[in-house]
């Protein structure tokens, strides 16, 4: 049969950030155990663009995820191919929103595992459209009273608490200056294309889990070294990636304040192969920068309710 090509729209319908957190942490499981392997992203370049490939198999599936960054002005576009054991292919899906419904996924996964049982204030450092799924996410795993919110335009900042406080149905407060955010919150998620930390580690309270999501470049930060020096945990979705992406973690190392052998995985915390907090006043920090292993998780959740709906396009191509 050929396979079905999936819009934006289909992936709306069909997947849910409560559906992604569990097919995250399933996945993430799956791991630790053997049972799917990941690929670093992988990246060629010509002048003017690049195109960036992640490639995963999970059990009876695999796939990988392209998408392609050009000049200024015009934004990246995402597409998952996804085959099935025997290399057949099943589907093309038109992926924007399955990757930031699954970024946001993996932030509620490591924050169900890693944050305190308390925690009850969440600082969302950026506001965009990435930043919308790490704070939906990670509402459902913490009983979240109050989540403070700062970016730099202050009318996006009103605008983004407005939209999300009616999506959660809580409220959501902007706040004056990223320090505002960050010295009474319990939970800090930063989703955001700063080159330099964007906020001060000195100033994280005892016991805040950190949720570093919006930079994926070696020679960028968005946390400082600070902040890895003050944690107890670090954790990473895939070793070998972080090793050559994480500017976060290759500028503490540099400084002598983080080594690649402490580093914990996901999916090992997940599987309780590895302890995640050992007590409330530890600093936590996951380090995220996105795996093809969470597109395939969810492709192949969006696919199957896509068959059973009769949703897609055939294409004019042999599977």
């Amino acid at each position: 049969m050929n396979p079905l090509y999936l819009t934006e729209a289909d992936v709306i319908a069909t997947l849910s950030v409560t559906e992604a957190i569990g097919l995250v942490e399933n996945a993430a499981r799956a791991l630790a155990l053997g049972g799917a392997q990941n690929t670093p992203r992988q990246r060629a370049f010509t002048p003017t663009s690049v195109i960036q490939v992640l490639a995963a198999a999970y059990g009876d599936r695999m796939g990988h995820k392209t998408y392609t960054v050009a000049p200024k002005g015009r934004g990246a576009r995402f597409w998952v191919s996804l085959f099935d054991a025997g290399g057949e292919m099943l589907a093309i899906l038109e992926a924007d929103a399955l990757g930031q419904i699954r970024t946001g996924a993996a932030s509620a996964v490591a924050t169900r595992f890693l944050a305190r049982d308390d925690a009850s204030t969440l600082a969302v450092i950026g506001t965009g459209w990435q930043a919308r799924s790490q704070l939906e996410a990670c509402w459902h795993v913490r009983d979240f009273t109050r989540v403070l919110v700062y970016g730099r335009d202050p009318e996006r900042r009103r605008a983004f608490c407005e939209e999300m406080a009616a999506k959660v149905g809580g409220t959501i407060e902007p706040a004056a200056s990223v320090h505002e955010a960050v010295d009474a919150a319990d939970v800090v998620c930063t989703m955001t294309n700063a080159s330099q930390p964007v906020f001060a580690g000195a100033s994280l309270r005892a016991g805040t889990h950190v949720n570093a999501a919006g930079s994926n470049r070696a020679k960028a930060q968005e946390i400082d070294v600070e902040t890895i020096r003050r944690a107890s945990v670090v954790v990473v979705e895939d070793l070998a990636q972080a090793q050559v992406e994480s500017g976060d973690l290759l500028a503490a190392e540099q400084a002598g304040d983080f080594r690649w052998e402490d580093a914990v995985l996901l999916g090992d915390i997940v599987d309780g192969k590895m302890s995640g907090r050992a007590s409330d006043d530890e600093i936590t920090v996951f380090e995220s920068l996105g795996i093809g292993l969470w597109d395939v998780a969810v492709a192949a959740h969006v696919l199957r309710v896509c068959l059973a709906e009769g949703r897609g396009t055939r294409l004019p191509i042999p599977s």
